[in-house]
């Protein structure tokens, strides 16, 4: 029997998965690693049992101690989950700005968690640093790992996340893109695939109110690059001590929409349920694809779950209140759904009285006119009134005869706007494009999908 004496040794090994549709435009093969798998559902857990084991060693955490940490949730997941296994008590400061979802877990671990204001200088008092520093101050027998400047945080990476994808690729890595906050996930785990590998390409993602991408350009912390942010887990308001720049090739900027957008569309597109950092992260990527060349190996983080954001990123109503939500409109190939996928037409060297006889059959008032499988022409019911007033005899002609101009054709994805212009320039119907032949798309189908 294969068995695993608790949780802990449950973390890591987090499955590499390759992307499909969101990387369609991609030359090169993009995997995921996707650390929702570790017992905490974030690649936290690597660094916070980490951590803890090297405090145990040395003596900075002692038994029936109380870690004391700030923390974005993560993080504190990681360790409350050590503490429960190890016995200890937990303390958690964090923002205001995290999900809500964060806080209620880390409380149903049995932390103690004190939520303090995002709007604030980090030496201000009542940031969640400071309080978190306070707390250790004040609290018996307590420790602060301080994840920022806790070198352990990057060297667990150094040892299990870089070897893991190192092993998984067959060696074959070329970029690594990761979201940095802290700068532990990144840097240990880039330190050793660039010793393995001195031409990789570290690409660290960044949001827009840190001062991670000015320094790195620059080497200028510039207080005027702060300002609040709704993206969570990555982007700092200072350099923590697992920060290497040296190490980090590029940081890319990603807007608070198009990282929460990118959220969704991970979980819509390649069925990954993950959180605001890996939209942030796959964001970035797609914005520096024409970095990467056909044949490479790009590897992408995907740090936590989803179910962290459920009451964000994944509520409509919180999207739509900050101009974040993508409407999605119907194009031609949605309208299409439903109908009869079988088109009704004529052909251009059939008798009109074929034509005649399938729209008194189906109560239709056009009839697409084919030839060679390509439309070149409609019969109206009013083309055909108009023709046998003129001429009775008219029904025993060729259809080509009394077909005025074909319909016009628009492809699956036209919008509705564009199928809604064809229709009002006088066309009766529009035909759309398939793989297999054409579909038809009426005013009423336009207002049947409205209603």
């Amino acid at each position: 029997m294969k068995i695993h004496e608790n949780i802990l040794t449950t973390i890591g090994n987090t499955p590499l998965v390759k992307l499909n549709r969101l990387t369609k435009d991609v030359a090169a093969t993009v995997l995921a690693k996707v650390e929702t798998f570790n017992p905490g559902n974030s690649i936290k857990d690597r660094m916070a049992i980490k951590m803890i084991e090297d405090a145990e060693k040395d003596g900075r955490l002692k038994p029936g101690g109380t870690i004391i940490e700030g923390t974005s949730g993560n993080t504190g997941m990681g360790l409350a989950i050590g503490a429960i296994i190890k016995g200890y008590k937990c303390i958690f400061t964090t923002t205001d700005k995290q999900s809500r979802e964060k806080v209620d877990i880390l409380r149903a671990f049995g932390a103690e968690v004190i939520v303090c204001p995002t709007n604030v200088d980090p030496e201000d008092p009542r940031s969640y640093y400071s309080v978190s520093s306070r707390l250790e101050r004040e609290v018996p027998n307590s420790w602060k790992p301080n994840q920022y400047d806790n070198l352990s945080n990057s060297q667990a990476h150094y040892e299990s996340t870089g070897p893991e994808i190192w092993e998984q690729t067959g060696g074959k890595v070329d970029h690594l893109v990761v979201g940095v906050g802290t700068g532990g996930t990144i840097c240990g785990t880039g330190r050793f695939l660039k010793e393995k590998n001195p031409n990789l390409k570290i690409w660290g993602i960044d949001t827009y109110g840190s001062v991670f991408k000015k320094l790195k350009e620059t080497g200028i912390f510039d207080k005027n690059e702060i300002y609040p942010y709704i993206t969570e887990g990555i982007g700092e308001d200072f350099v923590p001590k697992n920060v290497d720049m040296d190490l980090i090739d590029h940081f890319e900027k990603v807007t608070d929409r198009d990282a929460a957008i990118m959220t969704r569309r991970i979980v819509k597109e390649e069925a990954i349920f993950v959180g605001n950092s890996a939209g942030s992260a796959m964001a970035g990527l797609l914005q520096l694809k024409d970095h990467f060349k056909k044949g490479e190996v790009v590897v992408v983080i995907f740090h936590d779950h989803g179910t962290r954001y459920v009451g964000k990123m994944f509520n409509d109503d919180w999207m739509r209140e900050r101009g974040f939500l993508v409407e999605e409109k119907p194009t031609a190939g949605d309208l299409l759904k439903g109908k009869d996928l079988q088109l009704l037409s004529v052909e251009a060297d059939e008798p009109v009285l074929m034509a005649i006889d399938k729209m008194r059959k189906h109560n239709i008032d056009q009839l697409p006119v084919m030839e060679h499988g390509k439309p070149v022409g409609t019969i109206t019911d009013a083309r055909l009134f108009d023709a046998i007033l003129e001429d009775a005899e008219v029904r025993h002609q060729k259809n080509r005869t009394v077909m005025g101009p074909s319909l016009p054709v628009i492809g699956l994805d036209a919008t509705l706007e564009e199928v809604a212009a064809k229709l009002g320039n006088g066309s009766p119907a529009v035909l759309v494009e398939q793989p297999n032949g054409y579909g038809i798309l009426t005013k009423q189908d336009i207002i049947g999908k409205l209603k």
